[in-house]
């Protein structure tokens, strides 16, 4: 389904050369405080990849997270791969924005920065995230929310290639099109929504009989399977919770391998149905000609 995951070191070689990890926490909705306890124990439950993004509002907490990690010996800053995304109110100001949000997460450089939205001068952008791959402030560049359309126009700019395309995808809508379509880039996909996010598509997918058949050969719970899918189709997931028993449940699904007719029986399940609905507030700063204050998180 794309680029090979090495399901025992439990990651991925990026199209640069970056060794990144194919499972992590997210942290979409999750408040600072909640932010910095779920990305601290992630990285005690063997977690090694974060995500976060400007528009969540709270880098500030996940950067405690991760600070407390290090300080405790848990892990180093070379082993976190840390990906953060940038609103499309800053594709104008890239360089001090990626500035505002390394002082947020109080880090020197990020693993990945990704474009968030496929609106404004997103093309601008990524030539700027070109030059902060250069000065050694981002390792990794990439997209998210992109179509065809719109990653081949980056395309036709780019000198790098993205290494991460981050979509919605999940057993109830694939994207299997636009797997085939960043392949000749050797571009990684990355599911957000992975298990569904906290919707009735989430519900629905935990109770659905297939899934849960499935689970119950493996002594293993839904949300288990359905990562494990994510995995087996080349797809890296990025579950979040502020639940420490959700969060190290999540990541305990390198001790069993789907069939491939399990798999079939998985893929089966696409019925092109999306998950996210854009909250207002993401819709109003969209497109507005007014930067949000992130740096007003706590």
């Amino acid at each position: 389904y794309g680029v090979a995951f090495d399901m025992e070191d439990k990651t991925v070689t990026l199209n640069n050369g970056i060794e990144m990890p194919i499972i992590g926490i997210g942290t979409y909705t999750l408040t600072p405080e909640q932010a910095e306890n779920s990305v601290y124990n992630a990285l005690k439950d063997g977690y090694r990849l974060i995500d976060t993004a400007n528009a969540y509002m709270n880098e500030r907490g996940v950067g405690r997270g991760i600070n407390r990690a290090i300080e405790e010996g848990i892990v180093s800053r070379e082993e976190i791969f840390l990906t953060t995304k940038l609103w499309v109110s800053e594709y104008d100001t890239v360089s001090e924005s990626l500035d505002e949000t390394l002082a947020r997460l109080d880090q020197d450089y990020v693993d990945l920065v990704l474009l968030h939205q496929p609106y404004g001068n997103y093309t601008k952008a990524y030539l700027d995230l070109e030059k902060a791959v250069v000065d050694g402030r981002v390792r990794a560049i990439g997209l998210s929310n992109f179509n065809s359309r719109r990653f081949d126009k980056v395309m036709k700019v780019a000198t790098i290639p993205p290494a991460v395309l981050q979509n919605e995808t999940h057993p109830y809508y694939h994207d299997l099109r636009m797997k085939a379509h960043i392949g000749e880039y050797g571009t990684v996909f990355e599911a957000w929504f992975s298990l569904g996010g906290r919707t009735e598509t989430q519900s629905e997918l935990f109770h659905d009989e297939t899934i849960l058949a499935i689970a119950d050969k493996y002594g293993k719970t839904a949300p288990q399977i359905i990562l494990r899918w994510h995995l087996q189709t080349g797809s890296i997931a990025i579950p979040g919770s502020k639940n420490p028993d959700h969060i190290a449940e999540n990541y305990d699904i390198f001790d069993f391998e789907l069939t491939s007719e399990e798999m079939e029986q998985l893929n089966g399940l696409n019925r092109g149905d999306r998950a996210f609905k854009m909250p207002d507030i993401l819709q109003r700063i969209m497109f507005t000609s007014n930067r949000p204050d992130f740096n007003a998180q706590q």
